[in-house]
């Protein structure tokens, strides 16, 4: 139990989520894994009822928007003046990849420290 309580001490636990072993920690694990994930995911019933599936998809869900943004931010220069896009266009939208991936990457910390608190708990 103290991995679980060193766990959420940490800046990569969400703050949506309950500490790990108080009332209801669970149900607010599940609650903030869902909106990490499309809604179709999200009413699957094995998804539902075990939460350390909706944590694997949303490690994966994750993962792959993190591909997307960096994607997107290399890409940015070569293809966004070909769309007529103008220099300083170009520039703010390197920026907001840059920062999108940063964001995933706090993100993709988060639920795996989830993940990790709702394995260690079975």
């Amino acid at each position: 139990m103290a991995t679980l309580t060193t766990t959420r001490t940490t800046s990569d636990w969400p703050c949506q989520v309950k500490t790990p072993g108080t009332y209801d920690w669970e149900r607010s694990a599940a609650k903030w894994l869902r909106e990490l994930v499309p809604a179709r995911y999200a009413s699957y019933p094995a998804l539902i009822r075990h939460p350390v599936l909706l944590a694997r998809h949303a490690q994966i869900q994750v993962q792959q928007e993190i591909r997307v943004a960096r994607t997107a931010l290399q890409t940015a220069r070569a293809d966004l003046p070909a769309l007529g896009m103008p220099e300083s266009v170009i520039e703010h939208t390197i920026k907001l990849y840059a920062a999108e991936v940063m964001q995933l990457q706090h993100i993709a910390r988060s639920v795996r420290a989830v993940s990790q608190a709702l394995v260690e708990r079975r």
